[in-house]
């Protein structure tokens, strides 16, 4: 019996001896973690338990293959097929196997279909779910492969023949969203066969005609769910990126603690309100049968995960978790004729039915009725909800309220400690509110708010919930204390300041703060870049970080500048008057006419981004060469503030717009020579800019002229101990296909935070300590004056007590700063050593947007900048 057993106590259903292992795409995408894999394998057979493991695609392909079934309605080429192919490939020859050869015939079918699609500008859901099962089908493959050659002894089957769907009349659901039955099926194991290790695919079932169907986005969790209950089986375990299940997404919260145990209830609330670790139709088949689940972390096996079972010695009131659902879509629907109309309500939910359209959370009054539309569902198009509204316009005055976040509260008994919860509740005062909802079966209280509030809404209602929970037996470890364990740091890159502790604060000297930048983590940034075989140029977008001595070792390494600003131009020249005046790019925003006119002067490359400026200063474009800033459509990257295409972004000129931009500059003989987007920040998916890269060929369809792609910035850094960074050569790679598809264009890249980052930290003392109750303050010399990122964006910046750094963290604190504001807030609930006065605390990753975008607020100096320089 294993620890988690033990201390639960759980017991298996009939004693059964099978356990089924599913493993997720981050967990199946990398050598190192299929060699654990297969330990875990070991150790279940030696435990004398029969295995079933179920699998997913690699990361990363599922969303290749519906961007490739996207192309191919438009009739467009892709090279998602071929960067899938190349994801494979590059993981047996890690692994030791001939990827070409075991998935060249799911490659073929792939191209086949999609070909087809292309044919007839058309995808039906039979054919969707056909093309899309084949991520599940190559990657079980080439683990069948791998787990043979390591002498395990394993059957490999495919699930079409083991699962089997229900009926459903609505084809989009019966296809992509199907229903199995969850009974006990004692001829599964008859159909599994003899041995002790068998291999099948999540995501995939077929239907009774044998068609191909999937049980969802994510559904390879209630694949395995399925599995366990038809094989009654002694446990499921769910192997993933993350240590289990968090209080709150911990890639939000760092302090987020781990659930170290939960009720079917619990975990279902969890999942149904936007918790991302399990899908919400993975917990209800092993609840029927009290079969446990095990989420556990494949890069980490150490750790004892969450354990989801039927717990019931748990009777007091208790918060579990804090859950964001963005992406919601609200109805309010208001009418007078609503006040004691007996059945007005019936009448509104049987137009939904109608229009096969479920809702999600309900509220009521005396004269209005607001409801959710259910996220899962998939069939609410455009079309759809304009049929709906119509109708029910019939019955009330119909508001739509896109682009919402709902943030629910997930506990026990919700309702009997709603007083207690009552001061976290202030931090709804700044936050418009759409909906309130408490749920009938007290596990929830949620409220609905503009999507741009959600995230930061969480990392305040969190500490204020979860503040004083130290020694609760449920909960435990922050995610930040598990990234700063031994065993973690093991496998990620160690930073740089921690070798050079002692240099830094030498540094320092009696000065009270400063920022350090890194010249070697610079260069090394800049020298990723410069490897980049299919990028013709690399600019640096100043704006990160345009502290001069920094700016003069960008401009050694031989880098271009990327300048928003007349003040950022004038900069550059003044440090570099023999610059050629092609390495600088000048993209302005929303400026005046004279700040393109200063740009033309110079003889930089100018951008325009809006069509207004060619019609009312034509003559300041006529005859001149230009860029023109793109807004693909959609925004990417690591917080509402930095994701820079969209509707809701200002950046850009809309596709629909573009014709009309081309007409008004050939009428002036203004020449568009490169086309430019920037999606966003933070982007870590390697993919995003081949997808800007076709976006912009597209575009330059437009302007005869154009001879550069400009992709943008936007590459992201590891904003937690322990996040993976951007994979350099898996987008040398993806650009690859850029430059094969479209060899007339250069590809350049103007990264800015990506090279300067990781290199910066802020230095600072410790000056006072505070305890108010269960808060625990450490107040340092500054704070928002130098570093507003976090007051702004919530973001998290790794924060560690440099004159400590050999003590064991062993306590919660919040780091503040000396400004005259509640949201001077440097760090909430960090795991800190305890804190002296004196004491040089360290916060990394503020080489941009640090220094660049500190003030003198309270009329206080703000840290200065100087170069390090490591010895050796």
């Amino acid at each position: 019996m294993s620890e988690q057993e033990q201390q639960f106590e759980l017991a298996a259903p009939d004693a059964s001896r099978w356990i089924v292992l599913k493993f997720g795409g981050s967990s199946v995408a990398s050598a190192d973690n299929w060699q654990r894999i297969a330990a875990c394998m070991r150790q279940r057979q030696a435990d004398g338990h029969q295995v079933l493991v179920v699998h997913s695609a690699l990361k990363g392909v599922s969303n290749a293959l519906q961007s490739a079934l996207q192309h191919a309605v438009d009739g467009e080429s892709d090279q998602a097929v071929s960067a899938i192919e190349r994801q494979h490939v590059q993981l047996a020859e890690a692994l030791g196997i001939d990827g070409a050869g075991l998935i060249a015939s799911d490659l073929d079918e792939v191209r086949q279909l999609l070909a087809g699609i292309r044919l007839i500008r058309e995808v039906t859901p039979r054919i969707e779910a056909r093309v899309m099962a084949l991520g599940e089908m190559m990657a079980s493959r080439l683990s069948y492969a791998f787990l043979s050659a390591c002498e395990l002894t394993v059957a490999w089957h495919d699930a079409r023949t083991l699962l089997t769907s229900e009926r459903e009349i609505r084809e989009r659901r019966h296809y992509l969203r199907a229903v199995c039955s969850a009974a006990p099926d004692p001829t599964l194991q008859v159909r599994l066969g003899a041995g002790a290790l068998h291999l099948t695919q999540g995501f995939i079932a077929a239907d009774q005609d044998g068609d191909t169907v999937l049980l969802g986005r994510g559904g390879s969790d209630t694949s395995a769910a399925y599995f366990g209950a038809q094989l009654q089986a002694h446990r499921v375990e769910v192997w993933t990126d993350v240590p289990g299940l968090f209080s709150t997404d911990p890639t939000v919260v760092p302090a987020a603690r781990l659930l170290k145990r939960l009720h079917y209830s619990e975990a279902q609330e969890i999942a149904s309100a936007g918790g991302q670790v399990l899908h919400p139709r993975s917990i209800a088949p092993l609840w029927q049968h009290a079969i446990p689940m095990y989420v556990l972390c494949t890069s980490r096996p150490e750790l004892p995960g969450t354990v989801i079972a039927e717990f019931s010695g748990e009777v007091e009131p208790a918060v579990k978790a804090i859950a964001l659902r963005p992406g919601v879509t609200l109805l309010s629907m208001e009418s007078v004729n609503m006040w004691q109309e007996i059945g007005f309500l019936a009448k509104v939910f049987e137009v939904f039915s109608q229009h096969r359209v479920s809702v999600g959370l309900v509220s009521t009054s005396e004269s209005s009725i607001t409801v959710s539309l259910d996220a899962e569902e998939e069939n609410v198009d455009a079309r759809t909800l304009d049929r709906l509204v119509s109708t029910l316009s019939a019955l009330a005055t119909v508001k739509v309220i896109r682009n919402c976040a709902a943030v629910s509260i997930v506990g026990r008994k919700i309702r009997t400690i709603l007083a207690k919860l009552g001061p976290s509740f202030e931090v709804f005062a700044e936050h418009r509110l759409h909906l309130v909802s408490q749920a009938a079966n007290d596990l929830n209280f949620t409220v609905v708010v503009d999507q741009a509030q959600g995230y930061r809404l969480v990392q305040q209602l969190h500490p204020a919930v979860m503040r004083g929970r130290i020694d609760d037996d449920t909960l435990g470890p922050t995610w930040e204390s598990l990234q700063l364990q031994p065993e973690a740091r093991t496998k990620v890159a160690a930073s740089w300041w921690r070798q050079a502790a002692q240099p830094l604060i030498e540094m320092l000297g009696d000065r009270d703060e400063a920022f350090a930048y890194d010249v070697q983590t610079l260069h090394e940034r800049i020298d990723g870049l410069l490897g980049l075989r299919n990028v013709s140029a690399v600019f640096y977008a100043m704006k990160a970080n345009s502290h001069p001595d920094l700016l003069r070792e960008v401009h050694a390494k031989g880098l271009g500048f990327e300048c928003v600003s007349p003040g950022e131009l004038d900069r550059v020249l003044t440090l570099f008057p023999d610059i050629a005046r092609e390495h600088i790019l000048y993209t302005p925003n929303f400026c005046a006419r004279k700040d393109y006119e200063h740009g033309f002067a110079l003889g930089v490359h100018v951008t325009l981004d809006n069509l207004s400026p060619l019609q009312q200063w034509p003559d300041t474009f006529r005859n001149r060469n230009v860029f023109v800033r793109v807004d693909p459509g959609q925004g990417r990257g690591h917080h509402e503030h930095v994701r820079t295409a969209g509707v809701h972004s200002k950046f850009g000129v809309p596709v629909f717009e573009l014709a009309q931009f081309a007409d008004a500059a050939n009428a002036l003989s203004c020449r568009v020579v490169g086309v430019h987007a920037h999606t966003g920040s933070g982007i870590t998916n390697a993919d995003n800019w081949r997808i800007v890269a076709e976006a912009l060929a597209s575009a330059a369809a437009h302007f005869p002229h154009v001879r550069v792609l400009d992709l943008g910035g936007g590459l992201g850094v590891p904003e937690q101990p322990g996040d993976a960074p951007l994979d350099l050569s898996a987008l040398d790679a993806s650009l690859s296909a850029v430059r094969d598809a479209f060899p007339a264009f250069d590809i350049w890249l103007e990264p800015g935070r990506f090279i300067v980052s990781e290199a910066g930290v802020l230095l600072t003392r410790v000056t006072q300590t505070k305890g108010k109750g269960d808060v625990q303050y450490v107040g340092v010399s500054t704070g928002m004056n130098s570093l507003i990122r976090p007051a702004l964006y919530g973001a998290y910046h790794e924060i560690a007590n440099l004159s400590r750094l050999d003590e064991t963290p062993d306590r919660l604190a919040t780091v503040v700063g000396p400004i005259c504001e509640t949201g001077d807030k440097l760090g909430t609930d960090r795991w800190l050593p305890e804190c002296h006065h004196g004491d040089v605390m360290l916060i990394a990753n503020t080489g941009a947007y640090g220094e660049s975008m500190s003030s003198h607020y309270n009329l206080r100096e703000p840290a200065q900048g100087m170069l390090f320089r490591r010895e050796g």
